[in-house]
């Protein structure tokens, strides 16, 4: 499953890119993939302006939409494809090779329609369903905000601080959040809180966009994915009814929708999205090795055996990735909820796509660090594979704990 398309314009352009392909055929009936590829044009031609003034990108999702992306994993009778993880890992990875901050915010809007379809979803059908129709009708982003001050992470533990106090037919939302990805764009905000019971139960509470009650601080600049505006949400009683709290369970018990299938969509689309943008660095190093010719050397870069093998060892991470990928997205749509495995997948094409971009940089110097070229912006874009959940070092403990319980007690004794 090669993810990702060729982005980047040629040496010479500057940070501009042009969108060459989208995924490939199995993204969509025919013609639709033609029309992803307009769409990633025009977002790959504004990446470099967003990364700069860390502004969001409300057109890309109107683009996104109209293509059909935002409506990939909406059941058909919203007009969706019901798509599996396979084909939203492709779709993904073509958007993050024009822009991965546009990429993060779609991921995380489809994963969560992807969740709403499941099984096992708690969600009250009438507010699930307003949601879906809400996401066919125009860009109506989704995302969960989850992470906190003082908590950092909940896939560590704990409980949250943000509380929501039962009011009647309503509910009172107090708290604050932060890393709240595409904040700007959404029209959802699916809140993890407690209730303010004795023995508090823990969930989502569904937040309409413009409900009074909340406020976005402006807090987000960092190094990469700029263009996300993960700004903080600080919540001062916002008003909700008592249906949006769409699903609650006892403090310490898994949320429906969330077990080890969420798990292997969330590790792929997030190893399928770096995986694109060390595909467009990629892009970008090849051809400019094919067209830098020093005046010392009179012919191209390309030509020297040493840059070939650096590029062959790019080649071959970009292969491993692609294969990773291709399996585990397969096996979760088949069933197979190998979630430790799936973290594997994620770490190792992360990984590899860290190594791309650096590879990248090693070989072009002073050029690849000026923000004229993209391979600058790519770099601190890909660093930021290391921060999502699960983490290196859980994905690495967990799967050792495996081995080690494959072995039985007896065997590590001896």
């Amino acid at each position: 499953m090669r993810v990702g398309a060729r982005t980047e314009a040629p040496p010479g352009t500057g940070p501009q890119a042009q969108a060459q392909a989208g995924p490939r055929a199995q993204a969509g009936p025919e013609g639709w993939t033609a029309g992803l590829g307009e769409a990633l044009a025009g977002i790959a031609e504004r990446a470099a302006e967003h990364d700069r003034r860390a502004s969001f990108p409300h057109e890309a999702f109107e683009a996104l939409h109209a293509a059909g992306v935002l409506t990939l994993t909406l059941p058909g009778r919203y007009g969706g494809r019901e798509a599996g993880l396979a084909q939203t890992a492709v779709v993904v990875g073509a958007v993050a090779g024009a822009d991965p901050s546009v990429a993060l915010v779609t991921a995380q809007h489809l994963m969560t329609h992807a969740a709403l379809r499941a099984p096992d979803n708690a969600w009250p059908a009438e507010v699930r369903e307003r949601v879906q129709r809400s996401a066919a009708e125009g860009p109506a982003l989704i995302n969960s905000l989850r992470v906190e001050p003082d908590l950092g992470t909940p896939a560590r533990g704990g409980l949250p601080a943000t509380v929501a106090a039962r009011q009647g037919e309503h509910w009172s939302l107090t708290g604050h959040k932060i890393y709240s990805t595409g904040v700007p764009g959404l029209r959802w905000l699916s809140v993890w809180a407690r209730t303010d019971d004795p023995e508090p139960l823990v969930g989502a509470f569904l937040v309409e966009a413009g409900t009074p009650g909340y406020r976005v601080e402006e807090t987000w600049d960092q190094l990469g994915m700029r263009a996300t505006r993960s700004d903080d949400v600080i919540f001062t009683g916002a008003r909700i009814p008592a249906g949006h709290a769409v699903d609650l369970n006892p403090a310490g018990a898994p949320p429906a929708g969330r077990g080890t299938a969420f798990l292997g969509w969330n590790n792929v689309v997030l190893g399928a999205l770096y995986h694109g943008v060390a595909r467009a660095a990629r892009n970008w190093l090849v051809r400019y090795l094919g067209e830098r010719t020093p005046a010392n050397l009179g012919r191209p870069l390309a030509t020297l055996p040493r840059f070939q093998a650096a590029v062959g060892e790019i080649e071959a991470w970009l292969l491993t990735g692609d294969r990773l990928l291709e399996g585990a997205a397969h096996a979760v749509d088949a069933g197979d909820e190998a979630a430790a495995r799936s973290g594997l997948v994620k770490y190792t094409v992360t990984g590899n796509a860290i190594r791309i971009v650096e590879q990248g940089l090693a070989l072009t110097g002073n050029p690849g660090l000026s923000r004229r070229n993209p391979l600058e912006r790519h770099y601190r874009d890909v660093l930021c594979g290391r921060v999502h959940t699960p983490q290196d070092d859980t994905i690495l403990t967990g799967a050792g704990a495996l081995a080690f319980g494959e072995l039985g007690e007896g065997e590590i004794r001896r």
